[in-house]
């Protein structure tokens, strides 16, 4: 055996043992995240999911190390940009920020490309966040109970927008219909960030929306506001009654938001995001933020992976009856 064929025997014993840098699958590695992670958003920019998400966002970013890059795929209700989810790589680097919208899906879209339980990796809760009613700023209705009577005066002649069937901003519209025995027709919107530029500027008559995207406006004038959907008026609009005070009994809807990864992720990566998540709700920028549009985060033992699985199940076969009752059926 010559001396080639001496060394080539060596490297090829030292490689079975794992003592050649290199040829051990496991020293490539790198620990999770070693590189910026995408955060999508499935409705457009400008909208109050994209604002809860870039606040999770930069907060995760300081956490993990890497930059959280936010891309918003709005349309069909959050179904083009959760199907992107559901089919992406189930390594970390791939996460979604959506709502409500999540358990209406299965009952609003026959065809559905994903299974909402099933086929994504659940990391956490982030916050129920208030509705309000509101109106252009020209709308001649003084309160609440004078908009749901002028609402049963029109009897179809109002206008409302929501950002996509079975968005909470089309849930809430449904639900107050439902209660008060009106109608309105419907102007849709691949967002409510448009939808909102399109009530500033009076093209519809009325919106049910987030606080999270109403709350300035509101306070600037250039919205009507007239009622909130939670049980107790909010410290950040004080002047709104409830809805239930307005006359409409137990109206309560919240537009609850959560984090979302493709089913598989390594228990690891999952650990270190819902941590990351768990930094970002008691992280005091974050927190004051979201408190100047009226939302508090949801506490610690709302926001496991476990907790979030569960009331995702509930909110679906909820959702799913009041869909079902309305005869409403996705885009």
């Amino acid at each position: 055996m010559n001396a080639r064929q001496l060394l080539l025997k060596s490297l090829l014993a030292m490689a079975a043992t794992g003592l050649v840098a290199g040829f051990n699958p496991a020293s490539a590695q790198q620990p999770f995240p070693s590189r910026p992670i995408t955060l999508i958003v499935p409705a457009a920019a400008g909208g109050p999911t994209d604002a809860v998400g870039r606040m999770i966002g930069d907060s995760m970013s300081t956490t993990l190390g890497q930059q959280v890059i936010v891309e918003n795929i709005g349309g069909a209700g959050g179904t083009i940009g959760m199907a992107r989810v559901a089919k992406s790589a189930a390594d970390g680097y791939t996460v979604a920020v959506w709502h409500i919208a999540q358990s209406t899906a299965p009952s609003l879209y026959d065809n559905l490309r994903y299974n909402v339980i099933d086929d994504f990796d659940s990391i956490g809760r982030i916050a129920d966040v208030p509705m309000t009613l509101v109106s252009k700023s020209d709308l001649a209705v003084k309160d609440a109970p004078a908009l749901i009577a002028w609402m049963k005066e029109k009897q179809g002649a109002a206008t409302y927008a929501h950002a996509g069937i079975g968005s909470a901003s089309h849930l809430c519209a449904l639900l107050l219909m439902s209660a008060t025995g009106t109608k309105m027709t419907a102007v849709s919107y691949r967002g409510t960030g448009p939808a909102m530029n399109d009530l500033i500027g009076k093209q519809f008559d009325m919106m049910c929306d987030q606080t999270t995207g109403t709350t300035a406006q509101i306070k600037a004038g250039t919205i009507k506001g007239y009622a909130v959907t939670t049980p107790k008026r909010l410290k950040i609009l004080p002047d709104l009654p409830t809805l239930d005070e307005a006359g409409i009994k137990g109206f309560e809807v919240a537009a609850w938001h959560a984090m979302w990864a493709p089913k598989g992720l390594p228990a690891d990566v999952a650990a270190k995001l819902n941590a990351a998540l768990l930094t970002a709700l008691k992280d005091q920028k974050v927190i004051d933020r979201l408190a100047a549009l009226g939302i508090e985060p949801v506490s610690a033992d709302k926001a496991t992976p476990e907790a979030l699985k569960s009331h995702l199940t509930i909110e679906v076969e909820k959702w799913g009856k009041v869909i079902k009752a309305a005869g409403a059926k996705g885009e």
